[in-house]
């Protein structure tokens, strides 16, 4: 790795309080001693002190707190420079640095410095980035246990675990004309089913639990003119779809953000789902369909005031098609209006309108996330975590086989592929492409 000194402005665009700059590596502390025009900084203390630039130019006045190595987040000398907020102040702060003998920070390179510097495993790394983006109090609790190392101490128990298995069977190999003891191979198999029990419960529990990373996505479906719009506008407090009576108005889908709660949801209009008319209002119909397979929660609304015919029975089947484990929310919508909808087959979890009080609704949604609270059992927090625990049940399960007829060249290599993918959370053998593709993706400054 490069062990140039980078410089990146670690808060976000805008104008604020203060802003904070970045520093890292051998010319760190050099660096600041140029800004500010002194001898020495104390490591740890925060030093208030005017900044200049190359032209002895007064910049700002701003705390100065410097990280000796490897006593800071990147195990190299680190300094952080707190000024004014605003657009001008950081930038000229950060282009001082630069001309004093840094350069701009990649995507994730401090966070990256701090994993080649054996301060953060990748599972703590992706901890970090998720926790600035997390998506309700939950969430963030549990990418906090991550940060002080709780998935990397779960990783390394079932690393040991399939370590001592494999020495058994490296062992023998090394002595052909011995086979493992039948009760031996029994301890094995049974060793490696808890092992697999241990990983489908990580992964169904991760999987169950999406939502609370990712944001929970709740989808309105319903044909035209049931009211979806309208529920949209009332949980938002503001007029954000358009209301009409024609049916159709809405054809594509719409998508914004609330708070209920503690959680940070994702709800989606969709279009009124019907026979479309033309080529337009199919393609928003498709993406409706989308939408449904991909939320977590789904709220199929029924017009109170018409009676069912042939697009209410087609919500129905599509909903039985296209939602798995999941139960919709039933509404039966427009109360205020003459009921003239009959179907016994529905059981309504709500009734309501949709243009008045939809607290009902709210307290309702809020119930639901929150049954899918944090608990003691690991969590895997990203795609890339969970593809590896898949592959290394997938090795477990496949080394069960060969296992059983002593085909022990076999058992081994699938043992140790489980070992690479394990390993692969934490801290992997060798991938270069993978780490800066990872960490590509965090922010500057981080």
């Amino acid at each position: 790795m490069e062990d140039d000194t980078i410089s990146a402005i670690a808060t976000a665009n805008g104008i604020g309080s203060i802003a904070i700059i970045r520093i890292s590596g051998d010319r760190a502390l050099e660096i600041a001693k140029t800004l500010t025009r002194k001898k020495d900084l104390t490591p740890r203390h925060a030093t208030l002190s005017t900044l200049y630039n190359a032209d002895d130019e007064l910049i700002d006045e701003a705390i100065i707190i410097y990280f000796k190595a490897p006593f800071s987040f990147t195990a190299e000398d680190v300094v952080e420079i707190q000024c004014h907020g605003g657009f001008i102040v950081a930038q000229s702060i950060l282009k001082a640095t630069l001309n004093s003998g840094a350069r701009v920070a990649n995507a994730g390179e401090f966070s990256k410095r701090a994993f080649f510097n054996g301060r953060i495993d990748l599972s703590e790394a992706e901890a970090i980035a998720q926790l600035i983006e997390a998506k309700s109090e939950d969430a963030a609790k549990v990418l906090a246990k991550q940060m002080k190392g709780s998935l990397r101490e779960y990783i390394e128990n079932i690393r040991d675990d399939i370590i001592h298995i494999l020495a058994y069977s490296e062992v023998t190999i090394d002595y052909a004309e011995e086979d493992l003891p039948q009760d031996l191979v029994e301890q094995i198999e049974e060793k490696l089913l808890k092992l697999k029990l241990s990983l489908e419960s990580t992964l169904l529990v991760s999987k169950q639990r999406e939502g609370l990373m990712q944001g929970f996505k709740v989808a309105i479906v319903g044909k035209p003119n049931v009211g979806k719009s309208s529920l949209l506008n009332s949980l938002l407090n503001f007029n954000r779809a358009i209301v009409s009576e024609i049916a159709g108005t809405t054809r594509d889908t719409i998508e914004e953000q609330i708070k209920i709660g503690s959680h940070l949801i994702r709800i989606v209009d969709t279009a009124g789902i019907r026979e479309a008319n033309d080529e337009i209002e199919r393609i928003g119909i498709q993406r409706s369909l989308e939408a449904i397979k991909e939320s977590d929660i789904v709220l199929a609304l029924f017009d109170s005031s018409r009676k069912m015919d042939a697009e209410d029975e087609e919500i129905l089947t599509l909903l039985e098609k296209n939602i798995k484990n999941k139960k919709p929310i039933y509404i039966k919508n427009k109360i205020d209006l003459k009921t003239k909808f009959q179907n016994e087959d529905i059981k309504f979890d709500l009734e309501l309108n949709s243009n008045d009080n939809v607290d009902m609704l709210v307290k309702l949604l809020e119930d639901i996330m929150n049954k899918t609270n944090i608990s003691d059992e690991i969590m895997l927090i990203s795609q890339r975590q969970i593809l590896a625990v898949q592959n290394t049940l997938a090795n477990i399960k496949e080394a069960l086989y060969p296992l059983k007829t002593q085909e022990l060249e076999i058992f081994s290599f699938h043992l140790n592929e489980a070992l690479k993918e394990m390993a692969s959370i934490t801290r992997p053998f060798e991938n270069d492409e993978m780490l800066d593709k990872m960490f590509g993706s965090f922010c500057l400054g981080k």
